[in-house]
């Protein structure tokens, strides 16, 4: 398991951003799978950061501090050791942006193009389905956009 995948979304995406701006100072390599760092956070946050066992990693954090969590502060000491762990990341995640991307485009011509082939009596039923059972926000914005009552 590795520090990135051990860690939630949003710490990937905020020690990323931590590391592009250079939060963490005073990072030191003990060896080649153990490293200690500060990062700079609304306080100044002690990391040991500890590769081969992610999970062993620690950081003086609220959120962190004395759970087997990986939070910001420690992704931001990996980033910063490991510069092209960072640059994987952030391809990856555009790589993965693409792809749902053509994903919803390829969907939504799809359905355009099953509408398209639906009778009057159809549409209808289906129209009437989706507002019977869509949240009630959506039924209330047709009603509304549509000059209904």
């Amino acid at each position: 398991m590795s520090v990135i995948s051990s860690a939630s979304g949003a710490s990937c995406w905020r020690g990323l951003d931590y590391y592009k701006k250079n939060k963490i100072i005073n990072l030191k390599k003990i060896n080649d799978y153990e490293y200690t760092s500060t990062v700079i956070g609304t306080n100044n946050y002690n990391v040991y950061l500890d590769v081969s066992h992610p999970r062993k990693s620690t950081c003086t954090c609220p959120l962190a501090n004395g759970k087997r969590i990986i939070c910001k502060h420690i992704v931001a000491t990996f980033f910063t050791a490991f510069p092209k762990e960072a640059k994987n990341f952030e391809e990856e995640q555009e790589r993965l942006q693409e792809e749902y991307e053509d994903y919803q485009e390829k969907l939504y011509n799809k359905t355009r193009k099953y509408i398209s082939s639906m009778t009057k009596k159809e549409l209808i039923d289906e129209l009437s389905y989706v507002l019977d059972y869509a949240p009630d926000w959506v039924y209330n914005d047709f009603v509304r956009r549509n000059d209904i009552e």
